[in-house]
């Protein structure tokens, strides 16, 4: 069962959670309104799901409420040290030097390390998008999926994610170099539900739909070779580059370890209007998008698709009908906000099964 409560309701809830964990005001707004956009769009393994995990962190020490974020910028590229600071925060600050650089050079490129999981990769792609701007953005992660040939995980599940923008809403392409984000076996294995088969193998190698037998194993990545391969190139964009850690080398904050997990990220902006006139870009994609949509379809599929447009759907219904939070996920943040002295999350919008 799942309790649905305004976004705004839960933008402050989790504002005041942060706060109370020792993170300045401006960070915390900036943190928390990236969680509840992630949240809205239905991408909920990568949204306030992983506030209580955030807050174990900050409270133990093994995030740093207040980092000083470092750049070094050299022209078109620069590198960002995040002491340490909440992921979401490292990254916004990241991906804004990466716009600046972009409006001086045309294009802006820049690394970070020292950081944390940031959440959904394509927040950071869409701040691009508002700009005129092509985002890119890569992270690193613990590791989740084996090499081609292995059994045992080596390289993070690795997100790589595109914004482009559009008249309407941009074309946001988020996508994971395993065959699923490990968010939902984690989420999963929380509610102490069944993965579906093909999605993970255990510690030995076998393929397991237990979830925290996978955890204990690997993610499988997508489309064999090739996403190992993709995930080799996130490690190298993300992890290498950075100066962060690799490999089996990224910690993961939900084992009981007290040291920096130092994930590893990049971004980069493209100015479009360097390229050609954004009226005759926004044209061409618009041509492109309408002859997509008019493919025909395939028995049962009652509309193409373009990258994003679900989650703007989700988005939209949400606004309207506020955001779903399970019962154990309630349960963690108000026990949470009990510990830390501030008000509960209650009176929900209604509750129903999701």
């Amino acid at each position: 069962m799942s309790q649905v409560f305004a976004c705004q309701v839960i933008d402050d809830f989790c504002k005041r959670l942060l706060e109370a964990s020792g993170v300045p005001v401006a960070d915390a707004e900036i943190v928390s309104s990236i969680m509840v956009d992630t949240s809205l769009e239905g991408v909920d393994t990568h949204g306030i799901s992983r506030l209580p995990v955030y807050l174990k962190c900050l409270l133990n020490g093994r995030i740093n409420p207040k980092p000083n974020i470092g750049k070094n910028i050299n022209a078109a590229v620069a590198s960002v040290d995040g002491d340490n600071g909440l992921g979401q925060l490292v990254a916004y600050r990241a991906m804004n030097i990466a716009i600046d650089l972009a409006k001086m050079y045309g294009i802006g490129f820049v690394t970070a390390k020292n950081s944390n999981h940031f959440g959904a990769a394509s927040t950071y792609c869409k701040m691009a998008t508002e700009h005129q701007m092509i985002g890119q953005a890569y992270t690193n992660s613990p590791s989740a999926i084996p090499p081609w040939g292995g059994r045992t995980a080596y390289f993070g599940t690795n997100p790589i994610s595109y914004g482009f923008p559009n008249s309407d809403h941009p074309i946001v392409i988020d996508m994971s170099s395993s065959i699923v984000a490990r968010g939902n076996i984690i989420l999963a294995a929380k509610e102490n539900k069944p993965i579906p088969e093909g999605w993970a193998i255990d510690k030995y190698g076998n393929p397991t739909t237990n979830a925290r037998d996978a955890l204990d194993g690997a993610v499988l990545p997508v489309g064999g070779a090739k996403g190992y391969a993709l995930a080799l190139a996130g490690e190298v964009m993300s992890g290498i580059i950075s100066g962060s850690a690799y490999g089996t080398h990224v910690g993961w904050i939900y084992d009981e370890r007290s040291d920096s997990v130092n994930i590893g990220h990049s971004f980069m902006a493209m100015d479009i209007s360097k390229l050609l006139p954004v009226e005759e870009y926004t044209q061409r994609l618009g041509n492109m998008i309408c002859e997509i949509k008019e493919i025909p379809r395939a028995d049962g599929i009652h509309e193409i698709r373009i990258p994003g447009e679900r989650r703007q759907v989700t988005a939209e219904k949400r606004k309207n009908e506020g955001i779903p939070i399970t019962d154990g996920l309630l349960q963690e943040l108000n026990a949470l906000a009990e510990n830390l002295g501030i008000p509960t999350l209650n009176e929900p919008l209604g509750c129903q099964s999701y």
